[in-house]
């Protein structure tokens, strides 16, 4: 098996190890799961970076690579669903959305009729992971003595209920915008696909 599959395999047993440590009430097992999620999310770009480079390009990358990814990002929307950060219902509709608009992909690159990621989409990614590391960062640091007795007030501010409510919002939004705006550009070759 070539080396980005084996890293998108990884990815994928790594999701359950960054849930494990980081729901954990131990600190330092907390600390461990920001490890984990961070190495896990740099595998995801080293096997596309293998990928592109040296042409390891195969259909079982191509179907599990963007599994992999919803998998690990929607492990960690739930995470903070359960530590009483973020809302569940924001969630399942970033996690349906995601997931289904994956299929659809991994149907149409099974048909031979791939279809071009948008820029809205790459935009709606970079929100996503950059708002998860924006939580998982502060929440990390929250875990350490020494930023929450200098820096309590800074926390408080960053990690306000209504300013982390309203990004969610905004990030779910965007994710639903960009939902919509995959199918309705990509309509004809949906229908393409499932006439054959």
């Amino acid at each position: 098996m070539l080396l980005p599959n084996q890293l998108t395999i990884l990815r994928i047993i790594l999701t359950p190890v960054f849930l494990y440590f980081f729901l954990s009430d131990d600190i330092l097992f907390k600390q461990i799961g920001v490890l984990v999620f961070i190495i896990a999310a740099l595998t995801d770009w080293y096997d596309g970076w293998l990928a592109r480079k040296f042409n390891y390009i195969t259909d079982w990358g191509k179907f599990m690579d963007p599994l992999a990814d919803k998998i690990l990002t929607s492990a960690a929307f739930f995470a903070f669903v359960y530590l009483g950060i973020l809302e569940l219902w924001m969630v399942i509709v970033i996690v349906i959305r995601d997931f289904l608009i994956t299929i659809l992909r991994i149907y149409s690159e099974y048909n031979e009729k791939p279809i071009v990621t948008s820029k809205l989409a790459k935009w709606k990614t970079f929100i996503q992971m950059t708002f998860l590391y924006y939580l998982i960062t502060i929440y990390a640091l929250l875990t350490v003595e020494f930023f929450t007795v200098n820096y309590a007030y800074l926390f408080d501010l960053l990690m306000n209920r209504q300013l982390i409510y309203f990004s969610m919002l905004l990030v779910t939004i965007i994710t639903i915008w960009s939902g919509i705006n995959y199918l309705v550009r990509n309509k004809d070759s949906l229908n393409n696909n499932g006439n054959n």
